[in-house]
């Protein structure tokens, strides 16, 4: 089939490639052309595992190409995607619909046969409806029909879940809609990928919704881990302990630093903002958002007070920066929030991220990037870890020891267990859980401050 995918950014590029690879015909459609440029040249602007060599091939085999030209691409398209940005919109934290109903608008003048035109940006209930009247209202005799077809996909392992896929939902009654994304969706079932139809609006809305829900998970447990810190209680036995239960099940039961990311900030968001115009208060939803944003500064006092209650004049190396591993995402990042209240505190900040310091730097250009862990480690009076990625499960402990103004380790991810730290001459700070370790009488920190 001919397939547009009308914006060429993470979930554009990803799905577009992987439509590709099914053996369709893709036409990504851009209007920045610094990315468009990128593309062409075979560069890929974001950080997503194997999506580099999966363009690739689709070039290749010229079942994907890269253009600015949409109406040309949608004159002769089967199905036309909408992969445009909805953002939180400045003041009132609403999704920002520009982007969607400008492409809507251009997408209508451009129809010259029955096309399928389906909503893969995350937008609230009803923006189908809106779609579908700025279609009718342009060009009236147009033979078009408007589904929605939420994306799943997980930052870091999009091409996987792309290719196998929990489930797809799709919201149509149209009928000829649905024999055409019977056809797009074919290749999955191989892998006998459960495909679900239901009405366009509760499709939006289940996007909102499975998102709401997942961060309102990873909420529940952080006040966990507050309360077992209170309670002398360990937050990953506790965590383990309840997702063994089928009902709740083990994932997202991670104690961390809070959520960020490209979703589930601004769709949490929205979700209260659409639930606040319909007059049907979400609260649960409302509280998460509150706590999250709480739970990142939180983060930061936590650091300040494992440094001995001032950071002033002391150097604070961080782990990670990117709001979760194999990404270059920086939206949201809890590292954000950290660094803002450890500057406010007096410190000096030393960072190290494999991936996304490119990204960090477009973001904060007060702090010192380092090449490595050790880099940033050097003369530091904590080490901060806020992001899990891989190559931190396994550092040379008695390096960093020695690399170190005073040995604490705070590990926000809960990667490492005490007896480690502690053996290495550390202070571990947890998440959750007890501290173990301890430096002598605390007054090497003031010493070394």
């Amino acid at each position: 089939m001919k397939i547009v995918m009308v914006g060429a950014g993470y979930v554009g590029l990803v799905s577009g490639a992987c439509f590709a690879d099914f053996g369709h015909s893709v036409v990504c459609v851009d209007k920045d052309p610094e990315r468009l440029e990128q593309l062409r040249n075979g560069r890929i602007p974001i950080y997503e595992p194997g999506l580099e060599d999966l363009v690739k091939t689709g070039v290749q085999r010229d079942r994907l190409r890269f253009d600015d030209d949409l109406g040309a691409a949608v004159a002769t398209a089967d199905v036309v995607f909408l992969a445009v940005g909805t953002p939180s919109r400045r003041g009132d934290g609403h999704a920002d619909l520009s982007y969607v109903h400008a492409a809507a608008a251009e997408i209508a003048r451009a129809i010259h046969r029955y096309t399928v035109i389906v909503t893969k940006s995350t937008v609230p209930v009803g923006t189908g409806d809106e779609i579908e009247r700025i279609v009718r209202e342009i060009n009236p005799a147009a033979e078009f029909a408007i589904v929605s077809n939420p994306e799943f996909l997980r930052e870091g392992s999009a091409i996987e879940d792309f290719r196998h896929p929990d489930r797809v939902v799709i919201g149509t009654d149209d009928e000829r809609a649905k024999k055409v994304m019977d056809e797009v969706y074919r290749p999955l079932s191989l892998n006998r990928a459960p495909i679900f139809y239901t009405g366009r609006r509760s499709a939006e809305l289940i996007k909102y919704a499975a998102n709401a829900f997942l961060a309102m998970k990873i909420t529940f447990i952080n006040e966990m881990a507050d309360l077992c810190e209170a309670l002398d209680a360990d937050v990953q036995d506790v965590a383990r302990g309840i997702g063994m239960d089928g009902r709740i099940g083990p994932k997202f039961l991670n104690a961390g630093p809070g959520y960020g990311g490209s979703c589930f900030p601004k769709d949490t968001l929205a979700l209260v903002k659409t639930g606040q115009d319909a007059g049907v208060p979400v609260r649960l939803v409302e509280t998460t958002v509150a706590i999250n944003d709480q739970r990142k500064r939180a983060m930061g006092r936590k650091i300040v007070q494992a440094c001995d209650g001032s950071v002033r004049g002391k150097t604070i190396a961080l782990l990670g920066l990117t709001f979760k591993p194999n990404t270059d995402d920086m939206r949201d990042a809890p590292s954000l929030s950290i660094i803002q209240a450890l500057k406010d505190g007096g410190a000096t900040i030393r960072a190290f991220d494999p991936v996304g310091m490119e990204q960090a730097r477009k973001i904060r250009d007060d702090i010192e990037f380092c090449d490595d862990a050790y880099a940033a480690a050097n003369g530091a009076h904590a080490l901060v870890i806020v992001t899990e990625w891989n190559e931190f499960r396994s550092l040379d402990l008695p390096r960093l020891r020695t690399a170190m103004c005073v040995p604490v380790l705070v590990d926000l991810k809960n990667i490492y267990e005490g007896p480690e730290l502690a053996t290495s001459g550390f202070r571990h700070v947890r998440v959750g859980r007890a501290e173990t370790g301890e430096l002598r009488g605390s007054s090497e920190l003031r010493r070394a401050g």
